[in-house]
C-alpha cells in the first residue's frame, strides 16, 4: 500500500499534501502582492524605464547632432585649409612673377646705367680728344713757327702772324692725303 493511505489510516495529516486553507491564503496573498506590485511598483519601473529609454534616445540624438556638427566643422575646416593652400600657392606665384619682374627691371636699369656710363665715357673721351688735339695743334704750331722762323730768318713773334702761319700750315697738313709727306 501506499504511504498516503498508511498516513491516512493512522490519522496523521500528510505533510506533503497542502491544506485547503493554506492554498486559499497563499492564493489571496499572492493576488494582493500582484495587485500591489502592478499598482505601485510596476508604474515606477515603467517610469524609470521610460526615463532611461528617453535619456538613451536623447543621448543618441544629441550624439548624432554633435557628430553632424563635428562633421560640418571638419568639412568647413578642410575647405578653409584648401582655400588657404590655394591662396598660399597664388601668393607664391605672385611673388615669383614679381621677382621675375624686379629682375627684368633691374636688368633694364643696369643696361640703361651701363649705356649712360658708356655714353658719358665716350663724351668725355671725345672732349679729352678735342682738348689733346687742340693742345697738339698749339704745340705743333709753336714748333712749326719756331722752325719756320729759323728757316725763313724773319721773326714770327707777332702773335697774329704766328696764328695765321700755324693755321695755314695745319690747313695744308689736313688737305694732304694721309700717308703723303712733302
Amino acid at each position: 500500500m501506499s504511504l498516503r493511505f498508511l498516513a491516512a489510516e493512522e490519522g496523521e495529516p500528510n505533510p506533503l499534501a497542502p491544506h485547503l486553507a493554506e492554498i486559499v491564503l497563499a492564493l489571496v496573498v499572492f493576488l494582493i502582492l500582484v495587485y500591489l506590485i502592478s499598482k505601485f511598483v510596476m508604474p515606477n519601473f515603467e517610469k524609470t524605464f521610460a526615463k532611461r529609454t528617453q535619456a538613451i534616445e536623447g543621448g543618441l540624438a544629441e550624439a548624432e547632432r554633435k557628430q553632424a556638427e563635428a562633421d560640418r566643422q571638419l568639412a568647413d575646416l578642410n575647405q578653409r585649409l584648401s582655400e588657404a593652400r590655394h591662396e598660399a600657392a597664388r601668393i607664391r606665384e605672385d611673388a615669383r612673377e614679381q621677382g621675375a619682374q624686379i629682375v627684368v627691371e633691374m636688368r633694364e636699369q643696369a643696361q640703361a646705367e651701363a649705356a649712360r656710363i658708356t655714353a658719358n665715357a665716350h663724351t668725355q673721351i671725345e672732349a679729352e680728344k678735342q682738348q689733346v688735339l687742340g693742345q697738339l695743334k698749339m704745340e705743333v704750331g709753336t714748333l712749326a713757327t719756331g722752325l719756320a722762323s729759323r728757316i725763313v730768318g724773319e721773326s714770327l713773334e707777332d702773335e697774329a702772324r704766328q696764328r695765321r702761319t700755324v693755321e695755314r700750315f695745319l690747313a695744308e697738313l689736313e688737305s694732304q692725303p694721309a700717308g703723303q709727306s712733302s
